[in-house]
């Protein structure tokens, strides 16, 4: 049997195609026969069965909680570096204002970052987005004014700055795995998908980057 998908054989893209994460989150939902298969544990073999199957559900549950917790703390991982970042951003504003007149809204919004909270997703995207916007700024001061380069704890600092960068993407990763596990364990049937749906849950957005950041990587560089 031939490939259902043949990269020598079937026509290609040439206009190419982008990608976005979307913005939707999926109700479980389990039909009649699955609620049937719920209570039919009940009555072949009596008793025994509906214990056992009981159990199978209890430990769906905790398989559930568990993963909601690690989602926590991942979020959490998230939260710490754009916290660092935020700082580290502040300490190269300070040190470009030193040698030139730099937009006095950079520091304003960096103030605001820091006050920011960041206990949804959204917000915590958002505010990621945002930090990047200025970095990109902050760079452009740079390039603009060679001299800046020569500034060992400038240097030092846009060090820090895209090392935390390079933390926060690793960590937006291990997020979005365990989002994948949960999205994936959700619909797994049928003893977490029926208390999946009984529990009224829904599928859960990763992160993706903002449309600047796509935009500025499609930008020329050189």
């Amino acid at each position: 049997m031939a490939n259902e998908l043949d990269e020598m054989r079937d026509p290609g893209i040439d206009e190419g195609n982008d990608t976005k994460v979307i913005n939707k989150k999926l109700e479980v939902k389990i039909g009649v026969g699955s609620k049937i298969f719920d209570v039919i544990w009940w009555i072949i073999p009596p008793i025994i069965g509906g214990i056992v199957w009981s159990v199978i559900k209890v430990k769906a549950k905790n398989h559930f909680q568990k993963l909601q917790q690690k989602l926590q703390h991942d979020a959490s991982q998230i939260d710490n570096y754009l916290e660092q970042r935020v700082q580290i951003l502040k300490n190269c504003a300070r040190l470009v204002d030193k040698a030139i007149e730099l937009d006095k809204d950079t520091f304003t919004q960096i103030a605001a970052l820091r006050s920011n909270n960041s206990d949804s997703d959204a917000a915590r995207n958002e505010i990621a987005g945002q930090l990047e916007a200025i970095s990109r700024s902050i760079n452009i001061a740079v390039e603009n004014y060679p001299n800046l380069k020569a500034h060992q704890e400038l240097e030092d600092a846009m060090q820090q700055n895209s090392y935390l960068q390079r933390e926060i993407t690793a960590a937006r990763e291990v997020y979005n795995d365990t989002v994948l596990a949960w999205n994936r364990d959700i619909f797994s049937w049928p003893a977490k998908q029926i208390v999946a749906a009984k529990a009224g849950y829904t599928t859960r957005i990763p992160f993706a980057v903002d449309r600047e950041t796509k935009e500025a990587a499609r930008g020329e560089f050189f």
